[in-house]
């Protein structure tokens, strides 16, 4: 079944639902993610659980994310793994995905925040909610996908700690439901956050078969889902990606087959000028004439200023 596209890819300036939680421990700051896209607050829920977070929509019958507070010193610890697949209890039953959507679906029931994260018995059960699940292709999910969870994982042991965000994007006009009901995602990213280096990037695939992934800046990840990932992180900081290490299978690495997916990128002004006499030219909002110019401004003349709400975008009368 098909459905007509719900959430607009359209950025926004205004903030439509605040960054408190009641999660305590597991947003950076304390802050959950900002969501910009009015067609994206209907019927959303906050879910709290043990050692992760997720804000659910209703209308998707998906998460938007998953989030999770990684230690490394935690990830050695191993708990059997469960396979309790469930309902969440917690949603109306017409706006929470059923075990039925799924059955014969052609799609596994995809783990946002993934079972091997947790540590006890409590946290590895609850993480098989269908709050914390999308429909995503088998192919990714138990390849390229379970790469990325295990790179990340490396990362937090290597790191001692991380936030991750975890969620799917829906892009395009004819979006596809199973059951009827829960809405298959086109893309899925994971975001992460190192607090020790005040740096960030995603990981972003195609829900579909294949190797192919993309590692991107915060910045772009916020523009092309239009929710503030990490609120509390420097817009300067969000510009440049942070290295992430390549998706792990099966002792391997998938450097040599990274390939990029089409992103799109914030649009910049190409100077006819050198690089640093263009960017000693201007250096306030009243003096940009457009928001490409002045997003260049704010991305390569590192004029942090210009982002005076910090929201990652400059010259908010511009670029509305």
């Amino acid at each position: 079944m098909t459905s007509k596209i719900l959430f607009s890819t359209l950025a926004i300036a205004s903030i439509l639902s605040a960054a408190s939680t009641s999660c305590g421990g597991i947003y950076y700051g304390n802050n959950a993610p900002d969501i910009l896209n009015p067609k994206l607050t209907p019927k959303t829920k906050e879910l709290c659980y043990s050692e992760f977070a997720v804000m659910h929509s209703g209308l998707s019958r998906t998460p938007l994310w998953s989030a999770e507070h990684l230690y490394g010193s935690k990830l050695n610890i191993k708990v059997e793994r469960s396979n309790d697949f469930h309902p969440e209890e917690r949603l109306n039953s017409d706006e929470r995905a059923e075990l039925s959507d799924y059955a014969r679906s052609g799609y596994d029931r995809g783990h946002m925040s993934p079972a091997r994260d947790f540590n006890t018995p409590q946290s590895e059960s609850e993480c098989f909610t269908l709050a914390n699940m999308v429909p995503q292709d088998h192919d990714n999910n138990t390849k390229l996908w379970s790469g990325i969870e295990e790179a990340t994982r490396t990362l937090a042991k290597q790191k001692g700690e991380l936030y991750v965000i975890t969620g799917p994007i829906f892009i395009g006009t004819n979006l596809q439901r199973i059951g009827g009901r829960v809405l298959v995602p086109t893309k899925i990213f994971k975001a992460i956050y190192d607090p020790s280096s005040n740096q960030g990037a995603a990981y972003l695939v195609n829900n579909a078969p294949g190797n192919e992934y993309q590692e991107i800046n915060i910045a772009q990840l916020e523009q092309l889902t239009n929710i503030r990932i990490f609120p509390k992180m420097a817009a300067i900081s969000k510009q440049t990606p942070m290295p992430l290490p390549s998706p792990q299978m099966h002792g391997k690495d998938l450097a040599n087959m990274n390939s990029s997916l089409p992103v799109p990128a914030p649009k910049t002004v190409k100077p006819s000028a050198s690089l640093k006499e263009q960017c000693g030219t201007k250096h306030t909002c009243k003096e940009m004439t457009s928001c490409e110019e002045a997003t260049f401004y704010f991305t390569q003349c590192h004029e942090a200023h210009l982002d005076g709400d910090g929201d990652g975008k400059p010259c908010n009368k511009l670029c509305k």
